[in-house]
C-alpha cells in the first residue's frame, strides 16, 4: 500500500509538473507573440513617420521639382502607404489584441485612402482646368490624415500598451505616429501656396501677383480704421468687401474672410482681372450686437509674397 501511494504520488507530481511545463510554453508563446505584434506594428508606424516627413518636406519645399516629378514623388509616397496598409491587414491580432487591430486598420485605411486621392488629384491641382476645386480637395484629404493621427494616439496605441502592460510584457510598447505634422495644411489655401511652388504648376502663373483690401463697408456705411463706425442692425448685418487685383494676372477663387466675436465666414470672389477690382458681401449671421471689432482677410494667392495690404481691423457698432 505504501508503494503504491509513493508510486501514485509520484505520477501525481510528474503531471502537475507537465501541465505547468506546457502552460509556461504557452505562457511564453503568447507573450512571444504579443511582443512580436507589438514591435511590427512599432516598425510600419516607424516607416510611416519617414513618408510623413518625405511628403510634407517635398510640399513644403518643392526645391524646383517639376510636375512631373513632384507628382511621381506624391504617387510613390501613396503606394508606400497602401503597402503599409497591406501589412498591417496581415498581422493578424494575437491574444487580447483583436480590437487593438481592428483600429489600427481603421487608422491605415484612412491613411492610405488619403494618399491615394491625394495623388489622385495633383495632377489636377497642379493644371490649370478644374485646380482649385482639386486643391480643396487634396485639404479634405488632410482631414483624412487628422483623423486616423487622432485614433492612433487616442484609441490604438493606448489599448495595444495596455495588451502589453496586462500580460506582464514590458520594453515593447508602441511609439507616437503623427502622419499630419501641421493642421495648416487642412486650409486649402496652405496647399495652393505650396502647389503653386511648383516649376510649371497651374497653381501658379507666371508674372506678379498680388491681391490689396480696397475698402469695406457694412450696411452701406464705409469703415475706417482707427474709428468706430455706427450702423443700424434690424434688418441684419451684411460686410461688402472690395479686393483689387494688383498683379499682372487674372486671379481665381479668391477668398476673404470676416471675422467677429470669434466666428469667421468666408466669401469668394470667383475673378478678379489683372488691375481690376471686385466685391464680395458676405452676411453676418448671427447679428453681432453693440461694439464689436471686425476683421477683415484677403487670402493671399499662389504666387502673393506681399500681404501686409491684405487685412484690416475696424471698431464696428451695432445699434
Amino acid at each position: 500500500m505504501l508503494r503504491r501511494a509513493l508510486a501514485l504520488g509520484g505520477g501525481l507530481l510528474l503531471l502537475i509538473l507537465i501541465v505547468l511545463g506546457i502552460k509556461g510554453c504557452l505562457d511564453a508563446r503568447a507573450e512571444s507573440e504579443l511582443s512580436d505584434y507589438a514591435d511590427k506594428v512599432a516598425e510600419i508606424t516607424e516607416e510611416t513617420e519617414q513618408t510623413s516627413k518625405d511628403f510634407f518636406s517635398h510640399l513644403e519645399n518643392p526645391s524646383g521639382l517639376s510636375v512631373t516629378e513632384f507628382t511621381a514623388k506624391v504617387s510613390a509616397d501613396a503606394s508606400a502607404m497602401d503597402n503599409y496598409a497591406s501589412r498591417v491587414d496581415s498581422l493578424g491580432a494575437p491574444g487580447d489584441m483583436k480590437r487593438a487591430q481592428s483600429n489600427l486598420e481603421l487608422v491605415y485605411e484612412l491613411r492610405s485612402s488619403a494618399m491615394t486621392e491625394t495623388a489622385e488629384k495633383m495632377s489636377t491641382a497642379l493644371g490649370d482646368a478644374g485646380a482649385e476645386k482639386a486643391m480643396a480637395a487634396i485639404a479634405k484629404q488632410m482631414q483624412k490624415l487628422l483623423a486616423s493621427d487622432v485614433v492612433y494616439e487616442q484609441v490604438v496605441r493606448p489599448e495595444i500598451d495596455g495588451v502589453l502592460a496586462s500580460n506582464g510584457i514590458s520594453g515593447h510598447d508602441v511609439p507616437q505616429s503623427s502622419f499630419l505634422p501641421d493642421e495648416k495644411w487642412l486650409e486649402a489655401s496652405t496647399v495652393s501656396s505650396a502647389l503653386g511652388a511648383i516649376s510649371g504648376g497651374g497653381a501658379e502663373t507666371s508674372g506678379i501677383h498680388g491681391l490689396g483690401l480696397m475698402g469695406v463697408s457694412v450696411n452701406g456705411s464705409e469703415l475706417v480704421e482707427g474709428g468706430a463706425t455706427t450702423v443700424a442692425g434690424e434688418e441684419g448685418v451684411e460686410v461688402e468687401v472690395t479686393v483689387a487685383n494688383q498683379g499682372e494676372s487674372t486671379e481665381n477663387g479668391v477668398t476673404v474672410v470676416v471675422s467677429v466675436e470669434g466666428n469667421s465666414i468666408k466669401g469668394e470672389i470667383e475673378e478678379i482681372g489683372a488691375g481690376e477690382e471686385a466685391a464680395v458681401t458676405i452676411p453676418l449671421t448671427p447679428a453681432p450686437k453693440g461694439e464689436v471689432a471686425l476683421e477683415v482677410e484677403v487670402e493671399p494667392v499662389p504666387g502673393e509674397h506681399i500681404t501686409e495690404n491684405n487685412e484690416a481691423t475696424y471698431t464696428l457698432l451695432v445699434e
